[in-house]
């Protein structure tokens, strides 16, 4: 998306190390099966590009401040979240009533850390840099993920997930090499009055 519509430059070596990470992410995923499934896929890969689109709209607002944005995303959703809960969910009175600490801790890193600060400085990173050299750290989320089922679920880390995620972290890194080479160059290139 970044490419048909900024004309972002993307190159050979960040399109392998793409690959490469989406590798690792498959590897971490296994390979489940589709069988009878292709109307769940065809809504993942919609939501997918509709994501993406957004994303590439979020970078057309270079002035716009990520946490600006995400408060603002706030104001706009949340009422129309809560309209479709009361619409077509029953007994959230209850689960709020019988909600724990572990419940509210949940709500508040959802709404706090991820979306608030974690979206805030990802926005502000799109507003910055291209998006091929920013949307790949998303691909670090399944690593991350892992790491904390691991330290704070206690759940065994299995070889082909740990390969996984060294796939993924390879793939990241051969991105950001190649894209520090590119602003070198663009740097030289801009320095040279060329």
């Amino acid at each position: 998306m970044a490419w048909a519509v900024y004309r972002e430059r993307v190159g050979l070596g960040k399109v392998v190390g793409i690959v490469v990470a989406f590798a690792g992410v498959a590897l971490i995923a296994g390979s489940p099966s589709v069988d009878d499934q292709w109307f769940a896929v065809i809504l993942v890969i919609s939501g997918a590009f509709v994501w993406a689109v957004a994303q590439v709209m979020v970078k057309s607002l270079r002035q716009t401040q990520g946490f600006a944005l995400i408060a603002w995303l706030a104001a706009v959703a949340g009422p129309m979240m809560l309209g479709a809960s009361l619409a077509i969910e029953d007994g959230q009175w209850e689960a709020i009533g019988e909600a724990t600490w572990v419940g509210w801790g949940t709500v508040v890193y959802l709404g706090v850390v991820m979306t608030a600060i974690g979206y805030g400085i990802f926005y502000r990173l799109l507003a910055l840099f291209d998006v091929s050299v920013v949307m790949p750290y998303l691909l670090l989320l399944p690593v991350v993920g892992v790491v904390g089922s691991v330290l704070i679920l206690g759940e065994s880390l299995t070889v082909r997930v740990a390969l996984g995620g060294a796939i993924v972290i390879a793939g990241v890194a051969m991105i950001e090499i190649v894209g520090q080479r590119q602003a070198r160059a663009a740097r030289r290139k801009a320095a040279r009055g060329v």
